[in-house]
């Protein structure tokens, strides 16, 4: 699980699990590339990481923003050898007959296709080297669903079917592509929730306690890694428990 000489673009990678792996990351010899919607924040979390940390500010909802941070990363790196692709957000908590619908594709814009625009951006570097490793930061919710976050649950399973898609994709290459389901963590995300539905999330984890930031990049670091050479288009589970498939 050694990293020298690969370049790492993380997506998120200011703040919460995004930064969290690429602080394991960049322990373990990795160049990143932090790509975040806050640039300025970007560019406090590089400088904490040291080295030749690379901010980038990106709208992973536009296809143009996108394109032209994966060049930018290559053209001074050289390479991209690992994709995290960890920015998302919440949106709004409301049933499905109140939700508004500009909502709704807001929340698809920034989990789904932003996720389709960061791993369409980085798959032909991959594709030409002959190696890559792409997770996808999903959600408990991509899986079993929850009320009245109807938006979110379906953005994070489809992230979820698109990773299984593109896996197969480029399994015949030394590409892996997988995506994690997270139970709630204390993240900033926290803030965009009311308290009543982080509570709800936290009466279904039968851990009794949420995700801490380091047991999740453990996990993300292992599917980045050279030694996941084997699996492909699957879910590693962080949920504590609640869903075990």
């Amino acid at each position: 699980m050694e990293f020298d000489g690969q370049v790492a673009v993380i997506t998120g990678g200011a703040q919460g699990i995004g930064l969290e792996v690429a602080r394991q990351l960049r322990a373990r010899g990795a160049r990143c590339a932090l790509w975040d919607l806050d640039e300025a924040l970007a560019r406090e979390a590089a400088e904490t990481l040291g080295g030749d940390a690379l901010a980038l500010g990106v709208d992973v909802s536009d296809w143009a923003s996108v394109e032209a941070a994966a060049k930018a990363t290559l053209d001074a790196a050289g390479r991209i050898d690992v994709l995290v692709n960890s920015a998302g957000v919440a949106g709004l908590n409301a049933p499905v007959a109140d939700y508004p619908p500009e909502e709704f594709e807001r929340i698809v814009a920034i989990n789904l296709m932003g996720t389709f625009h960061t791993n369409r951006a980085v798959v032909p570097a991959m594709r030409a080297q002959g190696y890559g490793r792409i997770v996808n930061i999903a959600s408990i919710a991509g899986k079993e669903g929850n009320p009245n976050a109807s938006a979110y649950s379906a953005s994070k399973a489809g992230v979820i079917g698109f990773t299984k898609s593109l896996a197969k994709e480029l399994a015949d290459l030394d590409i892996s592509v997988n995506s994690v389901t997270p139970a709630a963590a204390r993240t900033r995300i926290f803030d965009q929730m009311e308290p009543k539905f982080i509570d709800y999330m936290l009466s279904k984890i039968p851990r009794g306690r949420f995700l801490e930031l380091d047991e999740a990049a453990a996990t993300i670091v292992f599917a980045a890694s050279r030694a996941n050479s084997f699996t492909t288009g699957s879910v590693f589970d962080l949920s504590g428990g609640r869903a075990t498939y």
